[in-house]
């Protein structure tokens, strides 16, 4: 949102209230600081009268990590923030003299000097990271008649469109030559953010536009510092697009809160990050298998199921989940977590006959509950849904007609919600994919009183949350997965999210992994997509060509509207491309499953933008075609008709994958590849692990392994293995002169490959 006309005007309508000096500086218990900052440079005792104030606190939740909160009127009642899972106290050593005030947490600190003109630096080890200065801080007062450039954000047909407000706290901070900014959450235009208006704000708007499902005020740069906005609602960031040399973040109310991370690499910031609000939790070897879908609107019933999962095995094609998406249910009735009897008669006897094909079993559903379901009468009845104002139901008829929204911050009604879900995972149902969770309304009251705007992104949170907990209390933890649209911070910890309604094109391709790239930055470790995109259906080529990406993504997902995605409807080729590829996965599933458990453990995600895995490479910097597939794999799908890929490689020796060829990296290549190929290079030093089996993703990984030692310097590798069961092996590679030992701390048999 922008406040300004130009450098030196304001646009009509808008009264700032800038933070003109540090007027005095306190302690604020053992760890904290608290600055006063008038709006104007006091001079004289009467200065301070008739004078707005804003008050900054300086805190650490956790080594390394510092956050300022702004203050206008604290007056306010307590509003929702996001959970910070990881926040801890007792951190951050204060130093104030009569000059200055310094926080120190870790290897971080703020220095804010004592009077004018105000403003603070971030600093780590001797070198400054990010600075506030003139009218960097700022209460914005707001005529309703202001213009403030656009309008306003949101789904606007879904009646969720966000009101203007008359008050906003602002914060700038400066962005330096070359500094780059990353992440904010899924957004399908181009990775590096300079020059962008982004607004944190949940849509159902497809891969297409600037609207996102999964939007994350979090933002990091490779200048060694991240930045998380602590407010679940509307956040407008402007990155080097009102002033260019800086980022500024604005929310509506009387006050602003954030936290700078410091970490010397992203991966470090990406670890601070989500230590402090949550890991990816772990999912099952199962889910990286292949899931197969009935697709949305087709026409299907159990024969329709079983003559695609027995083809599927004839021509062998390895499938691991069955997803059974909206039409489950009988129409005008979701959700009402009952199956229509007209097309599944005999839905637990089906649940079991999939189960004896070694399948595990997905269903679809969304928060919403239809007027004709019988569940909506029990639901209004025992005050489990979202209400006006004035007591009645919230309900419109946009998805299902008279459908309600399930309030999540009712205890009872989250509990209501997920004992619907317990029931059908008793009866056989594996996951479920939580869809939908971002239409949700404004002119709404919550159970527990909370702020609707606030509340507008931080219902995926709530919704998913209660579902995979469902999961977790049937299946035990580590066995729980979702397949999630909609999200915002914290959402990482509840995987697996996929990106949403893409079209069938090379170009939605594209974009879809632009929304991955930027999703990973935000601190998502596990991603999926629809392969061949969901509106349309694609042709033969750009299925197939969507099939090898989707099959090197941590989760893969054949997915469509309203035709099916089995291989054979394009092509015999398609049927061969999805073996292949297939395969290629589930004999990468030691490897996968291993980056898997670093993501729960770091943060890190398995697919890496380039500029996450190679920060100093500023060939990589606005790389968004190709990433790095866990630590050792340089994928470049193919997103032409005529198969060619540019794409760069970074300095060292890298192996294609397929061939064996060695190439020098530091520059870019060109190639063109066929159906069954694409850019697939391993790093230079790499030992990769190699799986037995192609027919399953969930086997004994240690059973007739083989590490693949690829071209890099003498010296040694160490990697450990985990096995779905948890049994493990650590083995050290050494390398001299061309040969490799291998030694390990486990009683198993291993092949040695070395890679010339």
């Amino acid at each position: 949102m922008k406040f300004t006309d130009g450098f030196w005007q304001l646009r009509p309508g808008v009264t700032p209230l800038y933070a003109q000096e540090a007027y005095d500086i306190w302690p604020e218990g053992e760890n904290g600081i608290v600055v006063t900052a008038p709006t104007m440079v006091i001079e004289k005792r009467g200065d301070v009268l008739n004078r707005p104030v804003l008050t900054v606190r300086l805190s650490s939740p956790l080594p390394n990590i510092i956050g300022v909160k702004v203050s206008h009127f604290t007056g306010g009642r307590d509003e929702l923030g996001f959970d910070l899972v990881g926040a801890e106290e007792g951190h951050g050593v204060v130093s104030i003299t009569d000059e200055k005030g310094v926080l120190t947490s870790g290897a971080l600190s703020v220095t804010v000097q004592k009077g004018a003109p105000y403003g603070f630096a971030f600093e780590a080890a001797g070198r400054v990271l990010t600075t506030a200065g003139a009218k960097s801080t700022a209460h914005m007062q707001v005529r309703p008649d202001a213009q403030l450039d656009g309008a306003p954000v949101g789904n606007a047909r879904g009646g969720t469109a966000r009101a203007f407000s008359a008050n906003y706290t602002l914060q700038q901070l400066s962005l330096g030559v070359g500094e780059l900014v990353y992440g904010l959450g899924e957004r399908f235009g181009p990775l590096v953010k300079n020059g962008q208006t982004v607004d944190i704000w949940n849509a159902d708007g497809g891969t297409s536009s600037e609207q996102a499902y999964k939007n994350v005020p979090f933002y990091l740069t490779n200048r060694g510092y991240g930045v998380l906005v602590n407010h679940p609602g509307h956040v407008s960031f402007e990155v080097g697009s009102e002033a260019v040399e800086r980022v500024q973040f604005s929310v509506a109310g009387e006050g602003l809160e954030y936290f700078i991370i410091h970490g010397e690499t992203p991966a470090d910031i990406l670890e601070r990050y989500t230590a402090l609000t949550g890991r990816p939790a772990h999912v099952p070897a199962w889910s990286f298998g292949l899931w197969l879908s009935t697709s949305f609107t087709t026409s299907y019933d159990e024969e329709t199921v079983t003559s695609f999962i027995d083809e599927m095995a004839a021509r062998d094609l390895p499938v691991s989940v069955f997803h059974f998406d909206c039409f489950w249910m009988r129409e005008f009735n979701w959700c009402d977590f009952e199956w229509d009897p007209r097309v599944f008669p005999d839905p637990d006897g089906m649940l079991e006959r999939l189960h004896k094909k070694d399948l595990r079993v997905s269903v679809w559903i969304n928060p919403y509950i239809a007027q004709r379901s019988p569940l909506f009468a029990e639901a209004k009845d025992a005050g489990f849904l979202v209400k006006r104002p004035d007591g009645s139901v919230w309900q419109w008829d946009l998805w299902q007609a008279g459908m309600a929204l399930v309030d999540f911050t009712n205890p009872a009604a989250a509990a209501w919600f997920t004992e619907k879900l317990r029931v059908l995972q008793r009866q056989g149902v594996d996951a479920f994919k939580t869809d939908f969770g971002e239409r949700i309304p404004l002119e709404v009251d919550y159970f527990d009183g909370s702020s609707p705007e606030r509340m507008h992104n931080y219902y995926a949170q709530l919704y998913n949350k209660a579902v995979f907990e469902a999961l977790e209390d049937e299946r035990g933890v580590g066995d729980a997965v979702l397949f999630a649209r909609s999200a915002t911070v914290g959402g990482q910890s509840l995987p697996v999210h996929w990106g949403g309604d893409s079209t069938s094109s090379y170009e939605s391709m594209a974009e879809t992994l632009r929304g991955g790239l930027s999703l990973a930055f935000s601190g998502f470790g596990f991603w999926s997509h629809d392969i061949g995109g969901f509106e349309g259906t694609p042709d033969a080529g750009v299925f197939k060509r969507w099939t090898a990406f989707g099959l090197l993504s941590s989760h893969s997902r054949f997915h469509g509207s309203s035709s099916h995605r089995v291989p054979w409807m394009f092509d015999e080729e398609a049927v061969e491309v999805t073996r292949f590829f297939t395969k290629l996965k589930l004999e990468l599933m030691p490897y996968l499953y291993a980056a898997g458990i670093e993501a729960g453990r770091r943060g890190t995600p398995i697919l890496r933008p380039m500029a996450l895995e190679f920060p100093n490479d500023r060939g990589a910097a606005y790389l968004d075609t190709q990433y790095m597939l866990g630590h050792d794999l340089l994928v470049a799908p193919v997103f032409s008709e005529l198969g060619e890929v540019e794409f760069y490689l970074p300095a060292g020796r890298w192996t294609n994958y397929f061939s064996g060829e060695v190439v020098q990296g530091g520059g870019w290549r060109t190639e063109r590849h066929g159906f069954l190929s694409l850019p697939l290079y391993v790093r230079e030093s790499a030992v990769l692990p190699i799986g037995g089996r192609t027919d399953r993703p969930d086997y004994d990984y240690l059973d007739g392994l083989e590490l693949r030692v690829y071209p890099g310097l003498d010296g040694e590798t160490s990697l450990t293995i985990t096995n779905p069961d948890g049994a493990e092996a650590t083995f050290t590679v050494t390398r001299s002169s061309g040969t490799a030992a291998v030694a390990t701390d486990a009683a198993v048999e291993v092949t040695t490959t070395v890679v010339r």
